[in-house]
């Protein structure tokens, strides 16, 4: 019989198991998930198999043959999760409450990992073969280094992808991508009574974090038609040992949004312009940049590409928005699409959920979800 193929069931089944993301101090990891899923897809007499990315942390991936050889249709959603601390609701007891399922994931990404599995398990059910062999990738770490899906690019091959991520039911094409990189200030320690001894790093540090402000505001102009402007935020500052030292070190983080018709060397020589230019009117001062820490590129898939165009069609019948959009957080298909695979992202649940004190997502979405990727399943 299988383990079953409702799509609420399978949901609320996948947040009682803890995956939180084993980067996070409580975080198990995707082992259990992992188990779980692999179990599903054996009940249903369909063909899976591991792939070994960290130790104990395996994606796991099933393959529904189609008619065709030469085509296939890439299913991917990540297994892990954020951290719990400071959910005001019990994070691995989903509950359904007001049209809403509440629970760590729900929203982030197991809705769309129910939904994709049984979606396969369904055609799988119903003797069905489809037009494109279907593969579905279940995958780690998406949440903290995206390790789970470089594994998986590393011998992918397919026509298409659509990757699993809160849209609201829309066809997503296009997202922005995240540069995250080191600033430091160096400067001469020294009694704070003699400050004249000293060079003050963090004071230096001030003149560049208003130079940067400006510099941030100025990103306005950068636009994308989907996506709006290109962003930067300075999240972290770190400086100084005591009170009483003159500092000779600060450090800032900067998180810079990018949109895909961006170019890393490009970003980074415009900061070391600003650098150069604080540099040169601030004495004494010594600005480092640091190898960027995570780059991760925007996303985008030209909107006649023919996943997007069948993901419009179904949508479109299904009486639901049908038109494309973009979004503003990163996913797993920024790196399928390196590969030049046309990639989509679609998923029931709002972003603005995800990751939130009482995660949920709306059991509506969930069923309309589980019908799109049933309808996709046939017919790319």
């Amino acid at each position: 019989m299988g383990i079953s193929i409702d799509p609420i069931q399978l949901l609320q089944d996948l947040v009682r198991i803890n995956s939180v993301n084993a980067f996070y101090p409580e975080g198990p990891g995707e082992a259990a998930v992992a188990d779980f899923v692999e179990a599903f897809w054996k009940s249903h007499g369909i063909k899976t198999w591991r792939q070994s990315v960290l130790p104990g942390r395996d994606n796991v991936i099933a393959e529904l043959p189609g008619i065709s050889v030469e085509r296939r249709l890439l299913l991917e959603a990540h297994t892990d999760t954020v951290s719990v601390s400071g959910m005001t609701i019990p994070p691995f007891e989903p509950t359904i409450r007001d049209g809403k399922l509440f629970g760590r994931g729900s929203c982030d990404t197991k809705a769309g990992l129910a939904c994709m599995m049984a979606a396969v398990a369904w055609a799988k059910q119903q003797g069905i073969q489809p037009k494109s062999s279907i593969w579905m990738a279940s995958v780690i770490d998406e949440e903290f280094s995206c390790k789970g899906v470089l594994a998986l690019c590393e011998t992918l091959r397919a026509s298409a992808a659509i990757v699993a991520e809160p849209t609201e039911l829309k066809t997503v094409i296009a997202s922005k991508g995240v540069l995250r990189w080191r600033i430091t200030a160096k400067g001469k320690q020294a009694h704070s009574s003699k400050v004249h001894l000293g060079v003050n790093a963090i004071e230096h540090m001030a003149h560049l974090i208003a130079a940067l402000e400006n510099y941030h505001r100025s990103l306005a102009s950068i636009t994308h038609p989907l996506l709006g402007c290109a962003t930067g935020n300075i999240g972290l500052i770190e400086g100084g040992v005591q009170v009483n030292f003159v500092p000779d070190h600060c450090s800032i983080q900067i998180d810079r949004r990018l949109l895909p018709q961006e170019k890393v060397d490009q970003v980074l020589a415009g900061y070391q312009r600003i650098l150069d230019e604080v540099a040169s009117r601030v004495p004494n001062s010594n600005f480092q940049m640091e190898t960027p820490m995570l780059y991760d590129a925007g996303l985008e898939t030209p909107s006649d590409a023919s996943i997007a165009q069948l993901s419009c069609s179904v949508l479109q019948e299904m009486g639901y928005d049908d038109r494309v959009e973009g979004v503003a957080y990163g996913s797993d298909g920024t790196h399928i699409r390196a590969l030049g695979i046309e990639t989509i992202i679609f998923g029931p649940g709002s972003i603005d959920q995800a990751h939130t004190e009482c995660e949920f997502v709306d059991v509506c979405q969930v069923q309309a979800a589980y019908e799109y990727y049933k309808r996709m399943i046939q017919e790319f």
